[in-house]
């Protein structure tokens, strides 16, 4: 038999964790992922089709999405809602359930409209904005309770269960993707006076229907048939015909280093983002939750800062993660035992 120790088992194993989170963390994870076959999954979003839904109310990815997740809902005691020390305010969206022109802990995608001038006319642009799911996430890189993971379908998912609310996630996400709500989350029942601020949510990609083989709610949603879904390298072959056939543009294959998200547009993205920028400034819009479109954005966990910060939160990560396998093990066994 074989004494070579699996990647598998090294997860299991609690005392390689720490060393685990530091290979994780500072991006040597890619070497693992370029000696396997890619089972990720993509999606095509295609600009040239999507109309934002126009004569309906929302969008029908929008509320395919809400339909499907709102389970996964945060659910706030508000007696329970008030600043963390050091703090002086929190964030709050449970009285805000309905908004869906931006990102919230329950609103995971949304379509952006932005007006744009090319080729001498002006063009309204709509744009469904949610998690890229990167390849290598920069969101997971960073996060201290290793409560964000990025699984073999493409999906990057956190767990709810594990997240603290700390928002390291979207500091370091060049599009701000995860979202904030306070009064829930595991810091409510180790510390709430002095630990987190809530749980980050953002779109999971629908990894339990990937799970079984299914597509995303937004895919199916969708009446002009917009978004496409794929394995990525069959995406990826599939937004560079797109945009070779109209001219277009594509993005999301280099942005933060790669993602399993291609938009296609036939107006270049440096516009869309400047148009996206220019409306956040008049409107005084410059709260989380409404994406910009930088073109060729570099992931930070590449920067030498990116990698001393990731470097310095892996032991951390790595003992949390530990701690938290231990605990989700005897909670199982626990359960087992009491259903015996």
């Amino acid at each position: 038999m074989s004494n070579r120790l699996t990647r598998r088992e090294f997860i299991k194993n609690s005392s390689g964790a720490v060393v685990l989170g530091t290979v994780l963390l500072t991006g040597a994870d890619k070497v693992f992922a370029q000696t396997k076959p890619s089972t990720d999954k993509g999606t095509v979003i295609d600009l040239t089709q999507c109309d934002g839904c126009s004569a309906k109310d929302t969008p029908a990815c929008v509320l395919a999405c809400r339909t499907k997740n709102q389970d996964k809902f945060p659910k706030v005691d508000s007696d329970h809602l008030k600043p963390y020390w050091p703090q002086k305010t929190y964030e709050d969206w449970s009285d805000k359930q309905d908004i869906s022109n931006r990102l919230t802990p329950y609103n995971w995608t949304f379509v952006d409209k932005v007006v744009v001038e090319h080729n001498g006319s002006t063009k309204e642009v709509f744009v469904p904005k949610r998690c890229m799911h990167c390849d290598n996430p920069t969101c997971a890189g960073v996060c201290p309770f290793s409560a964000i993971k990025k699984y073999e379908n493409g999906a990057v998912v956190i767990n709810d269960n594990q997240c603290m609310g700390g928002a390291k996630c979207r500091d370091v996400c060049p599009w701000d993707i995860p979202q904030r709500q306070a009064g829930v989350g595991l810091y409510m029942k180790l510390a709430p006076e002095y630990l987190g601020g809530g749980v980050m949510y953002k779109c999971d990609f629908c990894a339990d229907l990937l799970k079984v083989g299914k597509e995303p709610a937004c895919v199916n949603a969708c009446p002009k048939g917009a978004i496409s879904f794929g394995t990525k390298q069959s995406m990826r072959e599939l937004a560079y015909n797109r945009a070779k056939e109209v001219a277009g543009f594509v993005y999301g294959d280099k942005e933060n280093g790669g993602t399993s998200t291609f938009y296609v547009s036939k107006v270049p993205f440096e516009k869309i983002d400047k148009a996206i920028k220019k409306q956040k400034q008049e409107t005084n819009d410059f709260k989380p939750g409404r994406p910009t479109m930088e073109v060729n954005i570099e992931n930070k966990l590449d920067s030498f800062s990116g990698m001393a910060l990731s470097a310095a939160i892996a032991p951390i990560a790595g003992i949390a993660a530990a701690g938290f396998a231990a605990y989700n093990k005897l909670k199982g066994e626990k359960n087992n035992h009491e259903e015996e």
